[in-house]
């Protein structure tokens, strides 16, 4: 042995003894005490045999998260949202109806020999219905009025009295230019209808994250639980140690010194021991948070025991295939794409509000008049023929044509020189140039991201290769220092380093499977979806 090495195991030796002494001091062994009080109490905290054991499988595990994960079940109301959204704005075309009835009276007094009268009593009664529609093509709309109304009066001039008159009008408004092939109710109807594609997409996205979400939490509740194992087996290992110099000591074949140390290298395993239980309990809370709906969950309480294990052999990855799968279903783009659909919709309302403003007006009327007609020998004379007749004679006139009116108008309107709207059109239009090198940007990140997993994936093979390769070596290592230890050749401190040595490559070995999950879960994702709502400029 090494004069550095006799020096160094002088110098933990003289350390450990002083430890050893202080710990026998009556007035001091209240701390290693506390602390195996503590470790007790944290055990007894953290035991699983509190609640049922419940055996998960990968697949187990996504049902259940697809069933029951919160985020989802927000985010499933969005597409809801959205139709009741376009219910309201597909309202603006149904047919309203209105109607209204009044009855009056009013006594006025006479200004000249024609009033009819020294006062003049007349009594109105109105029926009045009516029906207007807008229409989702062309941006046109029509009203169809019908009044109606029975009037009376002592004017003795009055030929009808009562006097019955009705009036049927019809009437239709089409645009020509302006808001033909777009208004403002229809782009918001268009677009309702693309965001209602684009939360099916953030569904779809959401559904994506969290299954990569949960599945790295699977592996990672497999990892912590492996890891305990891995630390009990080293805690194992430490502990036969110890018995064995004990025994040793005991027949005077080692020092005492080297049972302090190998009771100290099985206090350190202890401690790590520990804190693999709370890496364990860590994941397997963060598991249970993706897969329950509430804390009234039997999976809530329960101990997750996860059933699969880590497939190790990856078949090669075609970047090429790849890549084009990325371009087809990334709901990033996707979205994207449909956002420029927004825009396009957008750009084409702005363009519409350039166009001037010309509209087609028809109008259709017809009239009757009907009552009791008085026939007189001149203006104010006396009542030579009474002839009877009702509203019945008002509505044969209006059926029959009699009288009917038709007008036809053409309305234009347009503002002289650079109007807002040329101006927002203008700007949109360099928007919408710079929605394009955007999506463009999108795609070239999403080529880099799948490019970047692959290279993840291809590199974490290698890793696991070698770290197999050294946990292997370990193995062999250890079994020959305790070999050599038996043989009185080696010392207890370069078992207990042998110990560490395989702990350590055995945990990274577990590591670098866990990587490898991890990778393979994030190329599935990066082919699909991305971890932010990416998307290009709203024109707007």
């Amino acid at each position: 042995m090494s004069s550095n090495n006799t020096c160094g195991v002088i110098a933990i030796a003289t350390l450990l003894t002083t430890i050893e002494s202080a710990v026998a001091q009556p007035q001091q062994n209240d701390i290693p005490d506390l602390l195996i009080q503590a470790t007790a109490r944290l055990a007894k905290i953290q035991s699983s045999d509190s609640g049922p054991h419940i055996e998960l499988t990968l697949e187990e595990a996504i049902a259940q998260a697809l069933d029951r994960n919160l985020d989802l079940a927000v985010q499933r109301l969005n597409p809801q949202v959205f139709d009741l959204n376009l219910a309201q704005q597909l309202s603006a075309y149904r047919p309203s109806i209105n109607s209204s009835v009044s009855n009056s009276s009013r006594t006025n007094p006479a200004s000249t020999q024609l009033d009819g009268g020294n006062s003049v009593v007349s009594d109105t009664a109105i029926f009045n219905s009516g029906l207007n529609q807008s229409v989702p093509w062309g941006g046109g709309n029509y009203q169809v009025n019908m009044n109606n109304n029975r009037s009376s009066s002592t004017n003795f001039f009055t030929s009808y009295n009562p006097s019955y008159r009705t009036n049927f009008q019809a009437s239709y408004t089409q645009p020509l230019l302006r808001g033909f092939k777009i208004d403002a109710t229809r782009q918001q109807i268009r677009v309702t209808r693309i965001n209602r594609d684009i939360a099916d997409i953030d569904l779809r996205q959401t559904v994506t994250n969290t299954i990569s979400s949960l599945r790295n939490a699977y592996w990672e509740l497999v990892y912590a639980t492996q890891t305990l194992d891995v630390q009990h087996q080293a805690l194992e290992l430490a502990e036969a140690l110890v018995r064995d110099n004990e025994a040793r000591v005991e027949i005077g074949t080692l020092a005492p010194i080297d049972v302090v140390q190998a009771r100290s290298e099985a206090a350190a395993r202890r401690q790590t021991l520990a804190q693999a239980e709370q890496a364990l309990l860590t994941a397997e809370l963060s598991l249970k948070q993706l897969i329950v709906g509430s804390t009234d969950d039997e999976y809530w309480n329960a101990t997750l025991i996860p059933v699969d294990r880590p497939i190790l052999d990856v078949q090669p990855i075609d970047l090429e295939s790849v890549l084009r799968l990325a371009l087809e279903e990334r709901t990033d783009l996707a979205r994207s794409r449909r956002q420029l659909d927004i825009n396009n919709v957008n750009l084409s309302a702005m363009r519409n509000n350039t166009l001037p403003a010309i509209d087609l007006v028809g109008t259709y009327q017809l009239q009757g008049q009907g009552g009791t007609r008085y026939l007189r020998s001149g203006l104010g004379g006396r009542v030579t023929t009474q002839i009877p007749g009702g509203i019945g004679d008002a509505f044969d006139q209006l059926f029959d044509v009699d009288f009917p009116v038709w007008t036809v108008q053409v309305n234009v309107s347009y503002p002289l020189g650079q109007s807002a709207a040329d101006a927002a059109y203008a700007r949109a239009q360099l928007q919408a140039q710079q929605v394009q090198a955007q999506l463009q940007q999108l795609e070239l990140q999403v080529a880099t991201e799948v490019t970047n997993a692959v290279v993840q994936v291809q590199a974490i093979n290698r890793r696991i290769e070698a770290a197999t390769a050294a946990r292997e070596l370990a193995e062999e290592q250890l079994a020959a220092e305790q070999s050599r230890f038996d043989a009185g050749l080696s010392t207890n401190y370069f078992v207990v380093q042998a110990q560490r040595d395989l702990a350590a490559a055995q945990d990274t070995e577990l590591r670098a499977i866990l990587d490898q999950q991890k990778a393979l879960i994030e190329l599935d994702r990066v082919q699909r979806t991305s971890l932010t709502q990416a998307g290009v400029l709203i024109v707007q």
